[in-house]
């Protein structure tokens, strides 16, 4: 029995499962498992396709972070781009950075991504791992219902840009005679030949050969500053995974330039906690939120990239200030203040394979298509990742050159002990630790299978007191909220609340458990 309104159950199977948010990307993963390939194999197929068939939330030209369970043990890839060498301060006009056109783009990490994925892990050829997205984009596919609604929207959002720019992006996005609902034929034949030279070269091409010079000239043809000698300079970074424990499990996640050290702060404080026994349970929401409320704002104030600015990471991992902020939680909604710990665009991939290799992916553009710009004749659509850092020049994500910026997408991992549990992933902007925290939660705490766990209402802490909640949690809840001092606002757009995978996998039988986000169109496909 469902204790949330769903038409979706848990799926069961052996072999090897696929979830994510769109049902042929699942598809893709799941026909690469099938010809023999492992869980990496499998993800660099669905993440590949995922450009495809759901560009409305992720591209080529986007970024990548990944957590694999291999021998063992946790890795963590950390596939995100830097800002161009040319952009600083004074290249923002105003002093403030716009969130469409060339000036928030950084580095495309993506491709390079999936090539060093599979250099490492991979085990068919990186070819025909490719190859289902270049058929998905060169034959063309039918768009799912929520896919449809989105790319209806974003067609709408972009025609308010002026610029010759934002013109290649009209040509792919919305040709001639291309209306978006559920059914409607989409190709691109660019996109097509684009993967088929990422495939043959590795990705090397995209970064110091054709596909790397047609970027660099359309960016000094229409004022951008991405040139070259950037994506030249680009390596993906070998990552050693953070964690903390949860009711005797390990939660991983991506160590910063991600947020996703905001989830495991939370999962910190409220580990010392006794929540009450039922999840529809007021002060335990309410304990919930304040909890992510001190892991956001100690993440806003000092994820930066590490390599540029010193973060705290083991200092705002250990439980000692776990335990002072968790002494700062009353019976009341209190503004949070960031600690002294010295003293909506992104795609979500599980995958598991039979051999017990599973891979947890993420990979976005930022802002649904992201920064609106297209390198034409290419079907690249670049991120817009830059709109992240921060312009005071004392923070530590403060813009800079070649800097990688406080990135919002993030990965999710669960072991217990010497076994892993699976992956698990909410994407969706700043909503993504707090899905972390919430489906950990509902699995750990509360019991839930996979899917109920992706299908229990949520809440979102947007800033101060002001909590976002769906309509799902119930007007009695929501009142007993509202009493404790929190700014409740009812969002009924359910793509505010992110988008979520997990597969779960059991440690004595090797049976795999995996749910899908019913907010979106996904499927967890299984053999």
């Amino acid at each position: 029995m469902q204790p949330y309104p769903s038409i979706r159950q848990p799926v069961y199977a052996r072999n090897g499962m696929v979830a994510t948010s769109q049902p042929l990307a699942a598809q893709a993963g799941l026909f690469i498992l099938r010809e023999g390939g492992n869980a990496v194999d499998a993800a660099i197929a669905t993440a590949a396709a995922l450009t495809v068939v759901e560009p409305t939330s992720n591209g080529i030209g986007g970024d990548l972070f990944a957590l694999v369970w291999d021998s063992g043990e946790v890795h963590g890839l950390n596939g995100s781009g830097r800002s161009p060498a040319l952009l600083n301060m004074d290249a923002l006009p105003g002093g403030e950075m716009p969130t469409h056109g060339w000036l928030p783009v950084t580095v495309p990490g993506a491709p390079r991504a999936w090539a060093d994925l599979h250099a490492r892990f991979g085990r068919l050829p990186f070819e025909q791992v490719l190859a289902p997205a270049i058929e998905y984009a060169r034959r063309g596919y039918a768009l799912s219902p929520v896919l449809a609604h989105g790319w209806a929207r974003g067609i709408q959002a972009h025609r308010q840009r002026t610029g010759v720019v934002f013109e290649p992006w009209l040509d792919t996005f919305a040709p001639s005679g291309f209306q978006p609902a559920p059914g409607a034929l989409w190709a691109s034949e660019a996109h097509a030949t684009t993967l088929e030279q990422i495939a043959r070269s590795g990705a090397a091409d995209f970064y110091e050969g054709n596909l790397a010079r047609r970027i660099d000239t359309y960016a000094q043809d229409t004022g951008g500053l991405l040139r070259a000698g950037d994506l030249a300079a680009h390596q993906s970074e070998w990552v050693k995974p953070i964690s903390v424990r949860y009711q005797d499990h390990d939660v991983w996640e991506i160590p910063p330039n991600g947020q996703g050290i905001a989830a495991l702060i939370a999962l910190g404080i409220l580990d010392g906690m006794d929540l009450p026994p039922t999840r529809d349970d007021e002060y335990g929401l309410h304990l919930q939120i304040e909890a992510m409320k001190l892991g956001f704002t100690d993440a806003h104030r000092y994820v930066a990239d590490p390599a540029v600015s010193d973060v705290p990471v083991q200092q705002l991992l250990d439980p000692a200030y776990h335990a002072a902020r968790r002494a700062l939680i009353g019976e009341q909604a209190l503004n949070p203040e960031p600690g002294d710990p010295q003293s909506h665009g992104t795609v979500y991939l599980a995958t598991a394979d039979g051999d017990g290799q599973m891979v947890s992916l993420i990979q976005s553009n930022y802002m649904g298509f992201g920064s609106g710009v297209v390198v034409p004749g290419t079907g690249i659509a670049l991120q817009n990742r830059g709109h992240n850092f921060n312009l005071d020049a004392s923070h530590p994500n403060a813009l800079a050159p070649g800097k990688r910026p406080y990135h919002t997408i993030i990965p999710g991992f669960l072991t217990q002990g010497q076994h892993a549990v699976g992956p698990f992933g909410v994407m969706g902007g700043f909503m993504q630790p707090q899905g972390h925290v919430q489906v950990i939660l509902n699995t750990l705490r509360y019991g839930m299978n996979p899917q109920q766990a992706l299908d229990a209402p949520r809440w979102q802490w947007t800033s101060g007191k002001t909590v976002e909640v769906e309509h799902g949690l119930g007007a009695s809840l929501s009142r007993a909220l509202a009493a404790r001092g929190h700014d409740l606002k009812v969002q009924l757009d359910p793509g505010a609340f992110g988008r979520g995978q997990i597969i779960w996998r059991d440690a004595k039988t090797g049976v795999l458990s995996g749910g899908s986000e019913s907010r979106a169109d996904g499927q967890a496909a299984a053999f």
